[in-house]
């Protein structure tokens, strides 16, 4: 079964950090730039963060820029998002996705900037984030 799994989401105090890790099973992610996007009840899916497909160029919405790192291990099909000083706002479900172009041709730096970059997605984490 082609899928992405998500972990490590949870319930976290203002100012404190999570790491949430998502799985490939099935599924070819190591050509392919990967990225976290988020949605929060009652607002449209939104980009957070990307990768290239070897890890050297990455991309951050500019509402997580210095707080949130994306990193992979291409060695075991693991993509991980860090989260520290983590803010009320952050509170969404938190998706892996796979961006839709092999290698990441096409994209400036190779990696997906928006939503309709991707096409794989997990089954979402929640992350709540509590003032």
């Amino acid at each position: 079964q082609v899928q992405l799994v998500e972990s490590g989401g949870g319930l976290v105090q203002a100012g404190g950090s999570l790491r949430l890790s998502c799985a490939a099973n099935g599924l070819t992610t190591s050509t392919y730039a990967m990225g976290w996007c988020r949605q929060a009840p009652g607002k449209e899916r939104e980009f957070v963060a990307s990768i290239s497909y070897v890890g050297g160029r990455q991309y951050y919405a500019d509402s997580v820029k210095g707080r949130f790192t994306i990193s992979r291990n291409n060695a075991n099909n693991t993509v991980y998002l860090q989260m520290n000083s983590l803010k009320p706002e952050d509170t969404a479900v938190y998706y892996c996705a796979r961006g839709r172009r092999l290698l990441g041709i096409g994209w400036s730096d190779g990696v997906p900037k928006s939503t309709a970059d991707y096409d794989y997605w997990g089954q979402g984490t929640q992350v709540t984030v509590s003032s």
